[in-house]
């Protein structure tokens, strides 16, 4: 009996890619049509409005709704594409020299042409079986990285390494995982006989991820100590050695120290060495969350910031921020790697076995994976360590002009000394009540946006203040950008507070 053809009589001819190449006219015009759209959209970025229309989002809710049914029949590509080119101009536009308000940029070119090749093989990171040269590339790479970040110390026996995963918040998860499992040995039976209740040390302005890790971890979010910081949003080692006495008095038992290398809020750098120095005197593993301010590895004037993080046990660092990778594309870092076989591997019987390299899906959380590290190596072999310097030089020297900007402007608060590319700070005219702040801080953002040369600034709530929030890192952001914002900041300061 002969093979049965597919009935296809309601699939348009562009569904799949015939590997044949039966289809090859139809799927080569659909496609010529995306990239046109892709081009067209992103070339004019500059010329589109920040934000949606915050008048809108109810008319966006209504086609959300009328875009979420699911039709019987086929929609023509043609009608789809003019669908997603709506969505596209209702979508953040984080390309806009002038979106400086998140750390969300531009993406880079090869990013982009891997997410397109990658989507088209569907290779599957769960095992070298499915996926044989990504799941070969990403160890090596991770190594390089590992090294860059100082891990593989040349007189010690173990390989510094580590995987790629969606995210830094399972970064952080999978990182306080292996520290607790090798703490407590905990890989097959778990934490809940322990006569002690675990716990580790984190700053106060850290990443919600942390907590997030001692609850899924069954520790309770309040497992995560938060540490008093400092005017600069770096914890105060005084009260990590007094925090860690106590919890050791009380019946605790601490496993962990977590630094942060860039906060969310203020791009605050904790002081990693003296950390690392009470890590150590106490048996503790030290991780350093470097999911954003890592990328100043790559820049050999400033990566000294970073100094210290060459003791850490464990790293995360997310290149879909600062090395302008497209989203997801996150890393965790290991001093020994192999701690990753010894504390955290779950053997897959269903899986085949390579006698030199580990399946990927065996050392993450997550099973089935995207294989995100065709795009961090195009990336970084397209651009070099000396681009990714170049940019990052440009954007300190950015934040340098901004803070010049705001300490010159009496009317003007810092919330924190600048380390990294953000600036936090705020209107807080003496004129006017400090209750009426936020507010009046609420109006310049919204001034700014309307403004004839638009910028986004986010206003995060940082100790139970509203700052606005500014990020340097688009690499089209310019001397003029930051012009344009201060003076259009006291043009609002001329309207509402003088």
């Amino acid at each position: 009996m002969g093979a049965l053809p597919l009935d296809n009589s309601h699939l348009p001819l562009s569904a799949f890619i015939d590997p044949a190449g039966h289809n090859r006219f139809e799927v080569e015009a659909l496609l010529h049509q995306t990239v046109a759209l892709l081009v067209e959209e992103m070339t004019r970025a500059s010329a589109r409005s920040l934000l949606p229309d915050p008048m809108g989002a109810q008319q966006l809710s209504q086609w959300a709704q009328q875009w979420a049914k699911i039709p019987e029949q086929s929609v023509a590509a043609d009608v789809l594409l003019d669908v997603v080119r709506s969505q596209l101009h209702h979508s953040m536009n984080a390309a806009h020299p002038g979106y400086i308000g998140h750390m969300d940029s531009i993406p880079t070119t090869m990013s982009i042409i891997a997410d397109l090749l990658v989507a088209a093989l569907n290779n599957n990171m769960l095992s070298v079986e499915m996926s044989p040269v990504f799941s070969r590339l990403e160890p090596l790479v991770m190594q390089q990285l590992a090294a860059h970040f100082g891990l593989d110390l040349a007189d010690r026996d173990v390989m510094a390494g580590g995987v790629m995963v969606s995210g830094g918040s399972l970064a952080n998860l999978q990182a306080l995982t292996v520290a607790r499992n090798m703490a407590f040995d905990a890989l097959a039976t778990g934490i809940v006989k322990l006569s002690q209740q675990p716990v580790f040390f984190v700053s106060e302005v850290a990443h919600t991820s942390m907590q997030k890790a001692a609850m899924v971890m069954g520790l309770g979010a309040q497992a995560a100590i938060a540490l008093r910081t400092n005017t600069n949003a770096q914890v105060d080692i005084h009260d990590l050695k007094v925090k860690l006495s106590q919890a050791e008095q009380s019946g605790q038992k601490p496993f962990a120290i977590v630094a942060t290398a860039g906060t969310t809020v203020t791009g605050s750098i904790d002081p990693l060495a003296e950390m690392a120095d009470v890590a150590q005197a106490n048996n503790l593993w030290f991780h350093v969350d470097a999911a954003y301010g890592g990328a100043l590895i790559f820049s050999p004037a400033h990566r000294h910031l970073l100094a210290g993080i060459d003791r850490a046990d464990s790293v995360t660092f997310n290149p879909q921020k600062w090395l302008y990778i497209t989203k997801t594309c996150a890393t965790l870092l290991f001093k020994n790697v192999d701690v990753l076989q010894r504390h955290f591997r779950i053997s897959a019987p269903y899986m085949g076995d390579d006698s030199q390299w580990s399946n990927l899906g065996e050392l993450t959380l997550q099973g089935t994976r995207h294989p995100d590290i065709l795009k961090l190596w195009l990336s970084l072999q397209h651009l070099g360590q000396a681009g990714y310097a170049d940019i990052i030089t440009h954007n300190i020297a950015l934040t340098a002009q901004f803070t010049e900007a705001v300490r010159s402007r009496p009317y003007l608060q810092l919330a924190s000394e600048p380390q990294t590319n953000l600036v936090c700070f705020r209107l807080a005219p003496k004129q006017i009540a400090a209750e009426a702040w936020d507010h009046l801080n609420e109006q310049l953002q919204q001034y700014l946006l309307a403004a004839k040369s638009p910028v986004f600034l986010s206003l995060p709530t940082y100790r139970h203040q509203r700052w606005l929030k500014a990020v340097l890192l688009n690499p089209y952001s310019c001397t003029t950008t930051i012009e344009h914002l201060f003076e259009q900041l006291d043009a609002f300061v001329q309207e509402h507070v003088s």
